[in-house]
């Protein structure tokens, strides 16, 4: 677990808890459906006094947690948010790729991805 003060960037592993799988709904949205796995970072805290949100890219089945690399940062502009992008150490995606699978939350917001 980070220490106070340590700041994780791209290219670091890390561990995610998965909370809502590929293939699940989200459970206030009930339209907004999940076409890749989304779950947060245990002990990270991000800006809206919740643990750190991370989606993971490259993992077709879902799963309950997953060890990857960060391989983004996406910035919401409207929002205090911010996400990670996490993938097998083995995979690459592009910033389009990247945009492409997290669209269906995005869209939302006033995003762009940092790699």
């Amino acid at each position: 677990m980070p220490q106070k003060g340590f700041k994780l960037m791209i290219g670091d592993i890390i561990t995610v808890t998965v909370d809502r799988p590929l293939g699940s709904y989200h459970p206030e949205y009930k339209d907004m459906y999940y076409p890749i796995n989304y779950g947060y970072v245990e002990g990270i805290m991000a800006p809206d006094g919740e643990e750190q949100d991370v989606y993971i890219l490259g993992v077709d089945k879902p799963v309950k947690s997953f060890t990857g690399k960060i391989i983004a940062i996406v910035h919401r502009k409207d929002d205090v948010e911010e996400k990670w992008v996490v993938c097998p150490e083995d995979k690459f995606f592009t910033k389009v790729e990247i945009k492409e699978q997290i669209n269906f939350q995005e869209k939302y917001f006033q995003s762009e991805v940092e790699i």
